[in-house]
């Protein structure tokens, strides 16, 4: 597994170099890996997911006593147990454990409220993990995208989303939206041999690639991580740092002001004095706000996951509200991919042609390890899903596409016969039974 290692430490530039040189790097071949193999591999390069940086629930609790309003109640507590001694009477205890008492709820509240968005939006994002189809052990299965790893082969068709970054293999050009990575407003052709990368959509064709970089070690991976290790601060946290800094400054001053009038001038007892301190300290500071904020935030933030949205940070409710102007863009559908055949709804309007003789053509023109929701319907009505390429030789498959908008299988029959059979859009289909060519169309 050496060379794998320098694969894993990005050593090999498997995004240039000739497609077979990518199989010989990666020790693999066009027939995928086997499950030992890609468990193997699992070891080696992770699983092909994003990571999310562990954060310690302790540290994350006191957290939120470290700002610059808790600094100020804290010194209070220390004030009231430590200070407050003398005139015959004990420590203040009843102010320390009121202020205890109000720290640890304001850190609590916040704490769980916090914790919970996050989890929301870790439930939001484990529903997102796309699958893929890949072929394992010789045979094509739909698995998440999570087990893949360099040296897989997966298959790519209209409406998936690259589940790794990977090179492809023979077939037609496709189509792939890559806007979200790179910017570019119109989709790129990519071409046999060309790399296509994780996160991007394809709109057009269908082929078979070679995964070449998964998690962290893809283009969207690297391009994640560097946005995850910046520091910005949001400006909620400006605000309440500003807020504190006042607090703390106009307490500082009041505090000096007092000890000058009162101990100076009108020569008071310690106690006493010390007493006037905390009422200065504990009065000075808005004790509820935090609590108050954070659980205004956790409404927002639970309004927004229950609609889809993901609200990994309760400070980004405040920064959503202070947008002018929000520019989104939703194209596609979403359904169920639950579809079926009406055979009673089906005509035939050639002679010497039944319906089950059509329904058979339809699933010829239907790839049958793709997984798509209508060839998978075409050929789910057939009595054994194997009558779909019993028989017959293929020879060129055309995949759907918004421009054809059908399906076609050219292929040879134990006679030796070619022909070419095509499901798609009634007026697509309608055109070619116009055609003065060898072909047998269906609708």
């Amino acid at each position: 597994m050496g060379g794998l290692e320098e694969i894993r430490n990005e050593a090999v530039d498997l995004e240039n170099i000739p497609i077979e040189e990518v199989f010989e790097q990666l020790k693999c071949t066009r027939q995928g890996l086997t499950s030992d193999e890609g468990a193997q591999r699992v070891e080696i390069f992770g699983l092909n997911k994003l990571e999310e940086k562990k954060e310690s629930k302790v540290l994350k609790f006191l957290g939120f006593m470290w700002n610059p309003l808790s600094w100020v109640m804290e010194m209070a507590a220390i004030m009231a147990i430590a200070l407050a001694n003398g005139g015959g009477k004990p420590p203040d205890w009843q102010d320390f454990v009121g202020i205890i008492v109000l720290l640890v709820i304001n850190s609590t509240i916040s704490f769980i409220e916090e914790n919970n968005a996050g989890n929301a939006a870790a439930a939001l994002m484990a529903n997102l993990a796309p699958k893929t189809k890949v072929l394992r052990d010789g045979r094509w299965g739909e698995q998440e995208a999570s087990i893949l790893v360099p040296g897989d082969i997966v298959s790519i068709k209209l409406g998936d989303i690259v589940p790794a970054d990977a090179r492809l293999l023979e077939g037609d050009p496709l189509k792939i939206d890559q806007s979200g990575l790179t910017g570019e407003s119109l989709p790129v052709t990519k071409n046999p041999g060309d790399e296509v990368f994780s996160g991007s959509t394809c709109k057009q064709g269908e082929i078979e690639a070679v995964v070449i970089a998964t998690g962290v070690h893809t283009f969207f991976g690297k391009a994640a991580h560097l946005v995850d290790s910046t520091n910005q601060v949001g400006h909620f946290q400006q605000v309440l740092t500003a807020i504190g800094n006042f607090c703390i400054v106009s307490i500082a001053v009041g505090i000096v002001i007092e000890i000058i009038v009162m101990f100076p001038i009108q020569r008071r007892k310690y106690r006493a004095g010390i007493e006037n301190l905390l009422v200065l300290l504990i009065g000075g500071i808005p004790i509820a706000m935090p609590t108050v904020l954070s659980v205004t935030m956790a409404i927002g933030s639970h309004k927004l996951s229950q609609q889809g949205a993901i609200t990994k940070r309760m400070t980004a409710i405040e920064e959503l509200a202070g947008m002018d102007v929000l520019c989104s863009d939703k194209t596609g559908t979403l359904t169920l991919n639950k579809l079926s055949v009406d055979k009673n709804l089906v005509e035939v309007f050639a002679k010497g042609v039944d319906k089950e003789h059509v329904l058979l053509l339809a699933a010829r023109a239907s790839r049958v390890e793709n997984q798509d929701a209508i060839d998978a319907c075409m050929v789910g009505m057939l009595a054994d899903p194997k009558e779909a390429r019993a028989g017959i030789r293929e020879v060129h498959f055309l995949p759907f596409n918004p421009t054809d908008k059908r399906t076609a299988l050219t292929y040879i029959d134990a006679e030796g016969n070619w022909h070419r059979a095509s499901k798609g859009a009634p007026e697509q289909i309608i055109t070619l039974c116009n055609c003065k060519r060898r072909s047998t169309s269906l609708v």
